[in-house]
């Protein structure tokens, strides 16, 4: 349970992308990602399970194109997970890795879009039935941050947010 609760967190995970052009735009928005932050909100193991209330910290840090996001975050007061994610930017697409779950090595990439990044998940394992989902990483206002994992029920075919952290600055 420690494994799920840690790859669904860690898959909010997610770094920006945009053309030439837009590459300045990425790092300053890169850049007000950069520091400590910390929050609560919920996480389902399963499509189909009760959500789980969490608390959680976040270490980032940033280049023009990059993000190193470290943090934890701790449920029903005797679950407690390490969380890492590296994304880089690469033209006009970022990728990384998310580090941590117990399904192994998750494989990032994907875009942003004004205040959102979006990005794609590929597990290293079936979760929920497949080895895919998709992550936001939302700014909201001068000091908050969303993050955001949705699923698939393998039963209804149906999109289920499995995770969603709402984090302030430190």
């Amino acid at each position: 349970m420690k494994t799920k609760i840690k790859l669904l967190l860690l898959a909010l995970c997610i770094v920006p992308a945009g053309g030439f052009a837009a590459h300045a735009n990425d790092a300053k928005f890169l850049d007000t990602l950069e520091g400590n932050w910390a929050g609560k909100g919920t996480v389902k193991v399963r499509t189909d399970s009760s959500p789980i209330n969490v608390n959680c910290k976040f270490s980032t840090d940033t280049s023009p194109t990059s993000l190193n996001l470290d943090g934890n975050c701790t449920g029903l007061l005797i679950i407690s997970r390490a969380i890492g994610a590296k994304l880089t930017a690469n033209g006009t697409s970022y990728k990384g890795s998310y580090v941590g779950a117990g399904t192994g090595t998750a494989g990032l990439n994907g875009k942003r879009s004004g205040n959102s990044i979006n990005l794609g998940i590929n597990w290293a394992k079936e979760v929920n039935g497949d080895q895919k989902a998709q992550m936001t990483v939302e700014k909201v206002g001068e000091n908050g941050m969303r993050l955001t994992t949705v699923d698939k029920d393998p039963k209804t075919g149906k999109s289920i947010v499995t995770s969603q952290i709402n984090l302030s600055r430190l």
